[in-house]
């Protein structure tokens, strides 16, 4: 009985952001905010980054790039973002795998893209370790992208070692964590992916007729700084 009472009592006690909590161990120079405390806010507030990204995804193709982001919250769950990106890429040992066989391995990579996604950030929580307390944000996004590709359909029928580039409008979307340093500074941790669909392409190889995919998907993981207002 003893049990189901406090339990009864438990159920109607809640804790919000305006709770006191006292903490009398601690130096008077301490301060502890409970898991019901937002400790940095987003809500008015601009924010900029920039990220170094690796591409996750692309069989024949090693790519390495940078972002830039820039958002605003106006709400502290919901803001806007926008991202702009970059990327450098070359073949890798799968791709000259199959060069050594006489063959030629048809690949499409992303050259730039510019997107803007709504953000959503409903959790936050805070880690404590080695005697100091961090604490992050969980955020998604979802919006579209103008992305700028470059395959390599020409050296299919030539020599030619250029790349042909296109133009696609697609899906992007975005997963990541924002760790905050202090007020203005935040370590960005995301994983960013764009599905668009380019203009298929036929293209003739050893007397074979092969179509390229009609949608692509590129996949970024990116690591880097932002700096709030």
């Amino acid at each position: 009985m003893l049990l189901i009472c406090a339990f009864l009592i438990s159920i109607t006690v809640w804790a919000n952001e305006k709770s006191l909590y006292e903490f009398g161990w601690l130096d008077n120079d301490k301060e502890i905010y409970v898991l019901q405390n937002r400790r940095y806010r987003k809500v008015g507030k601009t924010y900029i980054g920039a990220l170094g990204v690796k591409t996750t995804s692309g069989a024949f193709i090693d790519a390495y790039g940078a972002t830039v982001r820039a958002g605003y919250f106006f709400r502290e769950d919901w803001g806007i973002e926008g991202v702009f990106g970059k990327s450098s890429g070359s073949k890798n040992d799968a791709a000259k795998g199959v060069e050594d066989v006489q063959s030629q391995a048809f690949y499409r990579k992303v050259d730039t893209y510019m997107g803007a996604m709504a953000m959503w950030s409903p959790f936050y929580s805070k880690i404590n370790t080695f005697n100091k307390v961090f604490y992050y944000d969980w955020m998604f996004g979802l919006g579209l992208a103008s992305v700028k590709l470059m395959d390599n359909r020409n050296q299919f029928n030539s020599t030619s070692n250029s790349l042909t580039s296109s133009n696609a409008l697609g899906m992007m979307w975005n997963t990541g964590l924002r760790v905050y340093i202090n007020d203005n500074w935040s370590l960005r941790i995301d994983f960013t992916g764009i599905h668009a669909k380019p203009k298929n392409e036929k293209i003739e190889d050893s007397g074979n007729t092969v179509t390229t995919s009609s949608i692509f998907s590129n996949y970024d993981l990116g690591v880097g700084l932002n700096y709030t207002f």
